[in-house]
């Protein structure tokens, strides 16, 4: 089976995704990116999916460097290197019939390049959208668990239950 791997384009997003895009024009730029990483990181949770997370340097010049933190691995680009040309160099080094490489990204141009590579590509709402059904799933998941755990608990048999039902019903005519 592939290895399946998501390049996230992080200010794409930022600039995409209505609760971050708030907090960015909040001047809160540094909330909106812990914003982003908590969001994937619970989504990667979900998922069988490598998550490579990118920004570049344009917002925090000479931060230049890579780390995993919340199963993610993040990348800083260098300050003269913009995310884009970072993630078209990265898709088409991860391209191989082992990987399937997914790139993030409602950057038209960049979405071309690294389609021409062979590599997927998914725009900033779109993603925003997987990422919510995750969400309603698990949500639905815990609520379905909850019930099941609460119907394995009842100290009421099912001849009780049937006799409970019939005077329910009784009662109500």
């Amino acid at each position: 089976m592939k290895q399946r791997i998501l390049i996230v384009d992080a200010y794409n997003m930022i600039g995409n995704w209505p609760e971050l895009d708030k907090l960015k024009k909040a001047d809160r730029l540094e909330d909106a990116r812990d914003l982003l990483l908590k969001i994937l990181s619970s989504y990667h949770k979900q998922i069988d999916m490598e998550i490579i997370v990118v920004f570049d340097a344009m917002y925090v010049p000479g931060l230049s460097q890579s780390y995993d933190q919340y199963n993610l691995h993040i990348i800083w680009t260098d300050e003269g290197q913009t995310a884009d040309s970072y993630i078209e160099s990265l898709a088409g080094k991860l391209l191989n019939p082992l990987n399937q490489v997914t790139v993030a990204t409602s950057d038209q141009a960049e979405q071309w390049t690294v389609f021409s590579q062979g590599a997927l590509r998914k725009p900033a709402w779109e993603l925003y959208q997987d990422i919510k059904h995750a969400k309603r799933q698990v949500a639905e998941a815990t609520r379905n668990y909850q019930v099941q755990a609460t119907v394995r608990k009842s100290p009421w048999n099912d001849e009780q239950l049937d006799k409970l039902a019939k005077l329910r019903d009784d009662l109500s005519h």
